[in-house]
């Protein structure tokens, strides 16, 4: 929760250092974003490194999440998936493929569910 809240700022700060220019014809003769990337221009190193590491991470997580996530729904649907016309025994396959995981496949959702919470 708070790295979200973290990067949902960094991400801010950053469009907002990053769009200047843009932003500057749109506010007139305010100097309203003119002065807030004033005082984030020292920053600059922090967000950045926050936006790349966040951002990083965030994919990383979300991939692994739902590929887990994925597998673990061909898992508990075999007996489903051959009912699909057209593609049911693809998904068969997959999921037989993946039975020797099993185990694995569940461990790594509950932690990843568990993570994702926080």
């Amino acid at each position: 929760m708070i790295a979200h809240i973290i990067f949902t700022i960094a991400t801010i700060s950053g469009g907002i250092l990053l769009g200047i220019t843009a932003l500057d014809k749109l506010d007139g003769e305010s100097n309203f974003f003119n002065d807030i990337a004033k005082k984030l221009m020292p920053f600059t190193v922090l967000i950045g490194g926050t936006c790349l590491a966040l951002g990083i991470w965030f994919l990383f997580s979300h991939i692994l999440y739902s590929s887990v996530a994925i597998a673990a729904g061909l898992l508990l649907l075999t007996h489903v998936l051959s009912q699909i016309p057209s593609v049911g025994e693809s998904l068969v396959k997959a999921s037989k493929a993946l039975m020797p995981f099993k185990v694995i496949i569940g461990i790594a959702l509950l932690i990843l569910a568990i993570l994702n919470i926080f």
